[in-house]
């Protein structure tokens, strides 16, 4: 091997992790008929003239299995949390109790879980094109290499190997998480 060129794979694999991580933050928002509080990450509330994290506004907790619960720091946000739940597409109707904004989460019917599990499909896709620019960048890095003769050709099919084995394990682990997920949201 060439001593020029050194691809740095530590890089890929980290920015590989980083489309992983973002389809795990993805997939923990899903609804699949449990409470959890990360369901309600993706809010924003506008408060006080900016759009602020439903976190930054109130107490997000899940005090029963089928329930989920905010209380809102500031009682005159208290319907913009309100409204805010409602147009976020969650399919969640909020209670009020004072300063308490209870979401009691319904049961998922056939048609909605297959919905969830075509959206959890997306969000995997989008997790892999990740991964394949990430690949694409490593491959012209090598190319450049090569071209500028800082590699021979036994070289550049070593590293295109290395980058490519590298994306086929992400790729495994997203269709992995995918199936885990889909499998999840159709438990009933």
């Amino acid at each position: 091997m060439s001593d020029d060129f050194e691809l740095d794979t530590d890089d890929l694999q980290r920015r590989m992790d980083g489309a992983m991580a973002n389809l795990k933050t993805e997939f923990a928002s899903l609804r699949t008929g449990r409470a959890s509080a990360s369901m309600l990450e993706p809010v924003m509330v506008d408060a006080y003239g900016s759009m602020t994290p439903i976190n930054q506004v109130g107490t997000v907790n899940v005090p029963e299995p089928r329930m989920v619960t905010v209380n809102v720091w500031d009682k005159s946000l208290v319907n913009k949390v309100e409204k805010a739940i409602m147009e976020s597409g969650l399919g969640i109707n909020p209670q009020t109790n004072g300063t308490i904004v209870m979401l009691p989460i319904p049961e998922l019917n056939e048609e909605r879980r297959r919905e969830l599990g075509k959206v959890a499909g997306q969000y995997a896709e989008h997790a892999r094109v990740s991964i394949r620019n990430v690949r694409r960048d490593g491959m012209d890095q090598i190319k450049k290499a090569k071209n500028d003769g800082e590699m021979s050709e036994d070289d550049q099919k070593f590293w295109e190997q290395e980058v490519q084995e590298l994306t086929d394990k992400m790729i495994a682990v997203v269709d992995t998480a995918l199936e885990t997920k889909q499998s999840e949201i159709m438990q009933v």
